[in-house]
């Protein structure tokens, strides 16, 4: 639903909401099953044999494994099968597009009926064990026995903390470098309130650490404050979990307005502060086609915004985020344009004012503008067109399509170098792939230490 009341004044303004209009932003978007609704949903399952659930996931979780546990009862086996397979359960069970993955693939679903909620079971059995041990019960993993060997981390996102836990369960030495205050990437500064509410993202770093073995420093970027070369010297193996820093331009002029910014920063902005001191305008366009792109518009809107536009340079059904979270969007009143492309920035002296976007249309498999254009007022411009690997300095490995290129279990051209995660060629941007991509790592980390 859309905001009550917000301020309707033009240009970019904070507090556009009375104080109790912002408790969207900060609670979850879905609330977690309870205990009875869990256990019905898990008797759902048909427990299938080399079931596609399983298959359709990128970490291989055991889900009918998992889902047994939950209707015996059983959430603490049902979490070590899941935490097993993927240490970022927890937030993968909030985030992750399970209605393309494994509930897509859900016998149910094929069968015309509505798929196993495994996102929601996975959530109740992750939340349920996480609550256990705060209250004091025994953890799932212990460190393994020192191997005296000592591996570098760059990168505290998913890709990398699962690479820090599982070397850690391996009983190798691990120190894990962020260049930001706090640890966990895409989970801590890039996902939209209402995905990750309250503190969990710090929750379950705090988890991940608690295995031991893992020397965290934070506020340290490579390239910055230490190098490949000086990692090598002084580490076993280094794993990079990098991401990407880099941001895509529009591909026309952009002046130096106010208004005009990046989509993640807006997220993580809001992210690390009160959302009431987080500016937004009346208007806002943002433009692209993905899962940043939805998250900006659908927060803009709950933090006030009376008009938000997302434009996107094709259809609906070449857009990088979900159907779901199409209509994730279009509930709060996002209004979507598609087959359209930025052309330019309309400016006032130093405001903002707009965009004009040319019509777009496909000739012989090629994305072309056409003479057609059309006009949309703005106070705010939000770029969410995608991400790109920018090496930081001193990197020098090889690579394809613009990130690195690893083999199937991330070891890049360098032998004592893995990498994973967003900044890794060939991957599909998501965190359970990311997840996957460091814990393969760690794998084959210990193999190529043990050789």
């Amino acid at each position: 639903m859309p905001p009550a009341c917000p301020s309707r004044a033009d240009g970019l303004l904070a507090g556009r909401l009375a104080p109790e209009q912002y408790a969207p932003l900060r609670v979850d978007a879905h609330p977690p099953l309870t205990a009875a609704q869990a256990q019905i949903e898990a008797e759902r399952c048909l427990y299938c044999h080399d079931a596609p659930c399983t298959i359709a996931c990128p970490t291989s979780i055991d889900v009918p494994g998992f889902i047994h546990r939950i209707a015996q009862g059983n959430e603490r086996g049902a979490a070590r099968l899941i935490l097993e397979a993927n240490p970022l359960g927890g937030l993968c069970a909030r985030v992750c597009p399970t209605e393309v993955l494994c509930e897509q693939a859900c016998v149910r679903h094929a069968m015309e009926e509505q798929p196993v909620e495994i996102g929601a079971l996975q959530r109740h059995a992750t939340d349920a064990y996480f609550a256990a041990e705060r209250a004091g019960k025994p953890p799932l993993f212990k460190r393994g026995p020192d191997t005296g060997r000592r591996v570098a981390v760059v990168g505290a996102g998913p890709a990398g903390l699962a690479c820090a836990h599982g070397l850690a369960r391996l009983g190798h030495g691990v120190d894990l470098y962020d260049a930001h205050p706090k640890l966990g990437g895409l989970n801590e500064y890039g996902l939209a309130t209402y995905k990750i509410a309250g503190d969990f993202a710090q929750q379950e770093v705090n988890w991940l650490l608690s295995i031991g073995g893992i020397e965290v420093h934070a506020g340290q970027a490579l390239g910055r404050d230490f190098t490949l070369e000086s990692l090598l010297a002084s580490h076993d193996a280094v794993f990079l979990g990098l991401g990407l820093a880099g941001v895509n331009a529009l591909g026309i002029a952009e002046p130096a307005l106010s208004g005009l910014r990046d989509a993640v920063d807006f997220i993580a902005e809001l992210r690390q502060s009160d959302p009431a001191t987080v500016a937004v305008g009346r208007r806002v366009i943002v433009i692209g086609g993905g899962m940043t792109a939805v998250d900006a518009a659908v927060q803009s809107r709950l933090l006030g915004a009376e008009e938000v536009h997302l434009v996107y340079r094709r259809g609906a059904a070449q857009m990088g985020a979900s159907d779901h979270e199409q209509a994730w969007a279009l509930s709060h009143g996002v209004r979507m344009h598609h087959w359209a492309a930025p052309r330019e920035v309309l400016r006032e002296g130093d405001r903002l004012v707009g965009m004009r976007f040319a019509r777009t249309e496909e000739q012989e498999g090629r994305l072309v503008e056409t003479n057609d254009s059309f006009d949309l007022p703005a106070d705010q411009v939000l770029r969410a067109i995608g991400q790109r690997w920018v090496a930081p300095a001193g990197v020098q490995l090889q690579m394809r399509q613009g990130r690195l290129d690893c083999d199937a279990r991330g070891r890049t051209s360098h032998p004592r170098v893995w990498a994973g995660g967003d900044c890794r060629a060939g991957g599909r941007d998501l965190s359970v792939e990311a997840v996957a991509h460091g814990r393969d790592a760690a794998l084959s980390i210990d193999q190529a230490l043990r050789a």
